[in-house]
């Protein structure tokens, strides 16, 4: 008289395949993920109110690392520049060179170029600057202010010095993407500028990294718990059968 034991057959051998598939695939999106991410975007942290209340202070952003040339109206950027203190430094770009600045029209509000344009990042009920002023841009260069307009050290503070209070493009650093510290995702683009010459620019791809990496961690995950969850399905007791 001899046994015979049921086992998991091709069933168990095919789970194990895409298992071990899933986890490497997971592996490949998660470090891939970061890695992409490290070589395009660079974190930043506000430290001052002078964006608010778009970006609160100590708030953690992610900046695109982009060519200066890239930059367009309505963009928040990171840049430094000997004459505002040589330290990095985050404002909004609302002018580029050609672009005549003034405020405030009869409403309040900034003009570009004579136009006024609107700008939904301000708070409520106050114009769009405390001070009048009027500036022409230099070629290659970017007028920058803080959405916070009553405390903000920007464009209007130098505008005696070359350049009209205006920056080169080639200060510019990196431009703000997202707000990863409190998360409240990707930054929108203020449509207003879009009727502009050269228009807005588009997000980089911080939303794809974002759901690349969360993939990677429930393949992983998933791929994991496989051999455990088999096992103890397997584990059940086996029957034997009797075969002469």
């Amino acid at each position: 008289m001899s046994g015979t034991i049921r086992t998991e057959g091709g069933r168990g051998r095919l789970g194990s395949v895409l298992s071990g598939l899933a986890v490497a695939v997971g592996c490949l999106l998660f470090i891939g993920g970061f890695a992409w991410g490290a070589v395009l975007y660079q974190p930043y942290t506000v430290p001052s109110d002078s964006m608010t209340p778009t970006l609160e202070v100590g708030s953690r952003v992610l900046a695109q690392r982009i060519d200066g040339d890239e930059v367009r109206r309505g963009d928040i950027v990171v840049f430094s520049d000997p004459r505002w203190g040589g330290m990095p430094m985050v404002k909004r770009v609302v002018g580029v060179g050609g672009d005549t600045i003034a405020c405030c029209g009869a409403d309040g509000r900034l003009t570009i170029n004579g136009k006024p344009v609107e700008e939904p990042y301000l708070r409520p009920g106050y114009p769009a600057s405390g001070q009048e002023f009027s500036a022409t841009v230099p070629a290659g260069n970017l007028f920058l202010l803080g959405d916070e307009r009553h405390n903000s050290l920007d464009s209007r503070v130098h505008l005696q010095e070359a350049g009209q209070g205006s920056v080169p493009r080639s200060a510019v650093t990196g431009r703000v993407d997202a707000i990863a510290w409190p998360m409240d995702g990707v930054l929108a683009r203020p449509t207003s500028f879009a009727a502009l010459p050269g228009g807005i620019s588009e997000p980089g791809p911080v939303t794809t990294l974002f759901y690349a990496v969360v993939a990677g961690c429930v393949l992983i995950l998933a791929g994991a718990a496989y051999g455990p969850l088999a096992g103890r399905l397997t584990a059940r007791p086996r029957k034997e059968t009797a075969g002469v």
